[in-house]
């Protein structure tokens, strides 16, 4: 039996959604009131922000009555008060009018069900805001409390920014470039062969899915150009995706990037927004590459464009003269697995430095370099990462060029929690540690660097929001979110489950981290049925000491022990913690579960004959890993929205870890589900949306047909319509759930 070392028992409880309110149990938290208003996380601010100026801290927050309905707020640093700038429903009437493409990009951004304004964005000088809703852009003037209509189109638009100087606010219309001169109000066409297959400025699905690049151009730092992505898909294979509705279905021939198929084309260009023609970049000579980052030099005659080879195991940095395109290769990253993709490149103003990150040590360190791709020195090293968590956040959070040091977010003290750390510039000194609390901490600078505003949690604290000084003292809480008799989570407090963090060891000898959920009146003598609720998947942390309120509650009060267990591969623990999915997914991380399902067995208040499990997306491929590989161990399965053949799923992210299916054959077959179909024994629910462009709905079909040829029993539940996160919608989401509930305790109970 593998060595056992508790870490620590607390309380948790998350939310996954929120919408109408609905007559509850006051004691109980059941699937009703995970849906019901007001949001049982309480009133946490969303998209933080500090102004330019450093005055005030700009949020969105859910309205009371539904909190999916986002409007736009602030609190005042200088009069340590809270208000309200805009009312999304005062300029809708609470109506959306959505291109395809706003849509696609929210699913992507898994923001579906968000309503109102989702995204905004300072002026440089901190006096104004942007943000799109409904389909065009409005400008909102903070001292003058004025909103001003920015566009009204039908084709709606995208991607909006403002430029370096704030002078032009810029967008993405049909698949064109434009900008607004604001002092002008004046409207101007960029570029003009965008349409079809040509996409100019534009996030390819690939980028958007899986590189967590959003936006295909880039301001200049003097406003007078700017670089973008042209991208072409007449190379990409055309696939027939259909989405079955419930009187109707629809057929989508699209260009999907299947594993090993070619890719889009993609140039990056200069267009100067005075006229003239538009500048190439050269970058290289194969074109078969991926571009995940551009960014420009401050001195804003160069760009620093990120080229990718497409087996990943090579990332090069281009430093490219934005005035002729010739390029060189400042420095190169390479692996024998592949390589991660991150959001850290800052360039220095006092000095002609920047800093990168690197896992080259094993670990996602800082390094800083000169302009010219030499090696200053290490800024952080060990046994820990520089990482947020969040997809599209950077961990380096500031630089104070003139202290000499900068602020980051970082592992050093647990994998499971991010924390915040200062670190000195010249390398000379260990990370200072400044978030005090143990948790989750993810922190927003001031541009002055005095300040930063702090969004925390832990299994006991449901998110807070406080401003601290940079030393990490505490100024005041923008919203404390304190469990008080008027938080709306106070009446399950009584029955909320405990948790207790612990950990285990892999075969390998690697640590593996788990989080076990006991029901509040949990009794020793009893014996427990066990739902291992799993992910596994690369960058797929689940155990995290975070607060929760979700599904899991629901499952512990319904009698179940609620089980997670970070397999190796799932990130954020080093290079040798992922390494074992390279070239075959669906076996290592099987195992690592199946240690968990044993440390379970040896309780005494466990039931070894009960333990099911459950996961969505990958968590769904893994569930039915499970249940196949090991039906000695699992007695029932719930399979969500699964992966089943990863010859169906896309370039980027398949071939990061499998190759493609021309040089990999045996691994894609290994790595699929279908091989070990004929081992299934216990019930298995399977569930998947019928429109779902994601993973597929083919995924799941594919499956039904290789269970029944095989004679094998199982239940199904399908969703006319949905996409791949149908749980977050209320009609869908309340039903899903309680189809998974009720499967598991004809099953298990």
């Amino acid at each position: 039996m593998s060595q056992i070392r508790p870490l620590s028992t607390l309380i948790i409880g998350c939310m996954l959604g929120s919408y109408a309110v609905a007559d509850v149990d006051t004691t109980i938290l059941d699937i009703e009131r995970l849906y019901a208003a007001p949001n049982l996380n309480g009133p946490a601010p969303k998209s933080v922000r500090i102004s330019p100026d450093s005055v005030r801290v700009s949020f969105l927050r859910g309205k009371d009555s539904d909190p999916l309905q986002m409007d736009l707020w602030e609190y005042s640093i200088e009069d340590d008060d809270m208000r309200l700038l805009v009312d999304s429903t005062a300029l809708t009437g609470g109506a959306e009018d959505l291109s395809e493409q706003e849509l696609a990009r929210r699913e992507r951004l898994r923001i579906v069900g968000q309503r109102g304004i989702v995204s905004y964005q300072f002026s440089p000088d901190g006096k104004a805001l942007l943000f799109p809703l409904s389909g065009d852009l409005f400008l909102y003037e903070i001292a003058a409390g004025k909103i001003r209509q920015l566009t009204a189109s039908d084709a709606g638009e995208t991607d909006p920014k403002f430029s370096a100087t704030g002078k032009y606010v810029s967008f993405v219309r049909e698949q064109n470039l434009f900008v607004i001169d604001l002092d002008r109000d004046e409207e101007r066409q960029l570029t003009s062969d965008g349409g079809g297959l040509i996409k100019n400025g534009m996030a390819e699905f690939i980028a958007q899915e899986e590189m967590d690049r959003y936006t295909g151009y880039w301001w200049s730092p003097d406003d007078s150009a700017i670089a973008f992505t042209r991208v072409d898909e007449s190379p990409v294979q055309v696939s027939k995706r259909f989405e079955v509705y419930a009187e109707d279905f629809k057929v989508y021939e699209q260009r999907y990037p299947a594993t090993g198929t070619p890719n889009a084309l993609i140039q990056v260009g200069v267009v100067e927004l005075d006229g003239g023609e538009i500048r190439w970049m050269d970058l290289g000579d194969d074109a078969d590459i991926y571009v995940p980052r551009v960014d420009w030099f401050p001195t804003g005659d160069f760009l620093a464009v990120q080229r990718q080879s497409r087996d990943q195991k090579r990332l090069d940095l281009l430093k490219v003269d934005a005035g002729n395109g010739k390029s060189r290769v400042l420095l190169t990253e390479s692996s024998t697995t592949w390589i991660n993709l991150h959001n850290e490149l800052h360039f220095l103003e006092s000095t002609k430095r920047f800093i990168w990150l690197s896992e080259r040590s094993g670990h996602m360190h800082l390094y800083l370099y000169g302009n010219e791709g030499e090696l200053i020195h290490p800024l952080t090293a060990g046994e820990w990462d520089v990482v947020d968590g969040a997809r599209t956040r950077s961990a380096l959070l500031h630089v104070d060029e003139d202290a000499g040091t900068l602020y980051i977010t970082a592992t050093l003290d647990s994998p499971i929690e991010r924390n915040i750390y200062a670190v000195k510039l010249d390398g000379s000194a260990a990370p200072k540690r400044l978030s005090n609390a143990a948790g989750w901490h993810k922190a927003t600078f001031a541009a002055n660097g005095e300040f930063y505003v702090d969004s925390f949690e832990n299994a006991t604290t449901p998110p807070q929001v406080a401003v601290h000084r940079k030393d990490g003292s505490r100024i005041a809480f923008i919203e404390e979110n304190a469990l008080s008799e008027s938080h709306p989570y106070h009446p399950y407090l009584a029955t909320q489950p405990t948790t207790e963090f612990g950990t285990l060891e892999a075969e390998d000898g690697q640590t593996l981290y788990y989080r076990i959920k006991k029901p509040g009146d949990f009794d020793a003598s009893k014996r427990y049925a066990v739902i291992v609720s799993v992910y596994g998947g690369p960058q797929g942390q689940r155990v995290t000491n975070k607060w929760s309120a979700g599904f899991e509650e629901v499952l512990v009060n319904n009698g179940f022990i609620v089980f997670s267990l970070d397999n190796r591969g799932t990130g954020f623990r080093g290079t040798r913690f992922d390494a074992p999915l390279y070239r075959q997914m669906g076996q290592i991380e099987v195992i690592d579960q199946v240690v968990g399902a044993n440390f379970l067995k040896s309780l005494d208040y466990v039931d070894a004959d009960r333990i099911g499990v459950f996961g969505w997306s990958y968590g769904g491929y893994m569930a039915l890993m499970c249940m196949m590989q090991a039906p000695e161990v699992f007695a029932a399965g719930v399979s969500g929205a699964p992966v089943t053949d990863w010859a169906l799923y896309d370039t980027h992210y398949t071939e990061r870890y499998l190759g493609t299916p021309q040089d990999n054959a045996d691994g894609y077959a290994a790595s699929s589900v279908f091989p070990y179909v004929q081992d299934l024994a216990g019930p298995l629910l399977i569930i998947h949306g019928m429109a779902d462009d994601n993973v597929l709905f083919s995924n799941s079909t594919k499956l039904f047909d290789a269970l029944q040829e095989q004679q094998r029993e199982f239940d199904m539940m399908t969703y006319p319509g949905s996409k791949h996160a149908l749980l977050r919608v209320p009609s869908t989401g309340k039903h899903g759930y309680s189809k998974i509930l009720r499967f598991f305790e004809l099953h298990l109970q």
